[in-house]
């Protein structure tokens, strides 16, 4: 059975969780990008390669709007 404790450590994981999910959905969704770019943040070493993606990648929302 589980103790107080793992439940506790569930419970607050779930909650870390989606405070990553809340916080840096969030910025992607400012940033002019995908919130779907938080599934890269699963896999191990790709979410370091995104990471350093973003950071030096231009910014769709800093792109001036096209010209019609």
């Amino acid at each position: 059975m589980f103790s107080l404790a793992v439940g506790f450590l569930i419970v607050l994981a779930v909650l870390i969780l989606w405070a990553f999910v809340a916080v840096f959905g969030r910025i992607l969704n400012r940033a002019g990008y995908s919130r779907w770019w938080l599934v890269t943040m699963l896999v191990p070493l790709l979410n370091l390669v995104m990471l350093w993606v973003f950071a030096f990648a231009d910014w769709p929302v800093s792109k001036p709007p096209a010209q019609a």
